[in-house]
């Protein structure tokens, strides 16, 4: 989890809130499972880095954004890698009733039949 101060409402903005993130990459992994060498695949910290500067970073209305911002800059950055889904949660929301985050999950594609 992150502390950030994304969401509309100016009280989010200035005191912040917890983000959970969760980000899932594919890239074929044929190669670096055969070779056994970093330098073959993504290190997850690289893409923990991405979402942690983002999350950590300049303020967001929407989840939306931080997912797209997350997303974008992890395929960006990653050529090897041809799709992302990101999921961008809010644990502590005030709703009447046990939930473990609200939030949103997207899909982005590198292919372009699907634009980012």
């Amino acid at each position: 989890m992150f502390h950030g101060f994304h969401g509309v409402k100016q009280e989010e903005k200035k005191l912040g809130q917890k983000f959970l993130i969760d980000v899932d990459a594919w890239m074929d992994l044929r190669t670096p499972g055969q070779s056994d060498n970093m330098s073959d695949t993504v290190s997850y910290t690289d893409i923990y880095r991405i979402a942690k500067n983002i999350v950590e970073g300049p303020s967001q209305n929407l989840l939306e954004s931080v997912a797209q911002l997350i997303a974008t800059t992890t395929l960006n950055n990653h050529s090897q890698i041809s799709a992302v889904r990101v999921v961008v949660g809010k644990p502590h929301v005030a709703v009447p009733g046990p939930l473990d985050y609200l939030g949103v999950e997207i899909m982005r594609y590198r292919s372009t039949d699907m634009p980012l």
